[in-house]
């Protein structure tokens, strides 16, 4: 099986550590095609990152890899609004007659099949960008009962926050008892904090780089169970 996943420019995060997960799972491997992404914030020049006609364009190129599925690895579906990713999905899919998602709306399927409602939120991401995601989370039916964001315009210096401040956020969020602690960046280094997270606190993590691996063999039909050792989100649904 391979998984095609469309990836910012500047990400240095996404890449290996979608590899890691991968490597005791030999009959699948992940391909990257990347599109300018610099920076997150609101406004039209940011928001023009994420036009699907260029996603359409890096799709095209993963397809001729012959790829089982193409997930948006990244997670501007989150501030823009899931209807931006469905469009995305549905652009690439129409171009390329491969099945597609992105990282947002498998966060939004996770939180569904887990019955998570009560939910907090770790970012790197600017206060004003936190705000429109904290709306959507709201529009979508979740109540955020805590968050942190370190108001980092990123992108490429997302990368360069040690795990070590990641999980003093996540520790300090799961106090306020939520069913599930978001992670949404695929430039942030909470993928592996996932389980030790779980194992103390109890409480699902949804790491956003582990969402679209997830979500990208969900696309292709393949079994996300065969990826252990990153969390409790592998098992959901079974």
């Amino acid at each position: 099986m391979r998984l095609g996943m469309l990836t910012p420019s500047s990400n240095t995060v996404l890449e290996p550590t979608t590899a890691a997960m991968l490597a005791a799972t030999p009959g699948i491997t992940a391909h990257f095609a990347r599109l300018r992404v610099l920076g997150i914030a609101l406004g039209e020049a940011a928001t023009a990152q994420f036009d699907p006609a260029a996603m359409v364009a890096a799709a095209e190129l993963l397809a001729d890899a012959r790829v089982d599925a193409i997930c948006w690895n990244g997670t501007s579906g989150a501030w823009l609004g899931p209807a931006a990713d469905r469009a995305i999905a549905e652009a690439v899919t129409a171009a390329t007659a491969i099945p597609a998602t992105t990282a947002t709306l498998a966060l939004f399927a996770a939180l569904r099949l887990a019955g998570a409602r009560r939910v907090a939120l770790v970012t790197p991401y600017l206060a004003t960008v936190q705000a429109a995601i904290l709306a959507t989370l709201a529009a979508e039916g979740f109540d955020t009962v805590a968050e942190r964001h370190l108001d980092d315009p990123g992108n490429f210096s997302f990368a360069l926050h040690e795990e070590t401040h990641i999980a003093a956020l996540l520790r300090e969020t799961a106090a306020a008892q939520p069913d599930a602690i978001i992670v949404h960046c695929t430039n942030f280094r909470g993928t592996r904090l996932a389980p030790t997270i779980e194992a103390e606190t109890g409480t699902l993590v949804l790491d956003s780089i582990a969402l679209a691996l997830w979500g990208a063999l969900r696309a292709a039909r393949g079994d996300p169970r065969r990826i252990r050792g990153w969390g409790r989100l592998f098992v959901l649904g079974t």
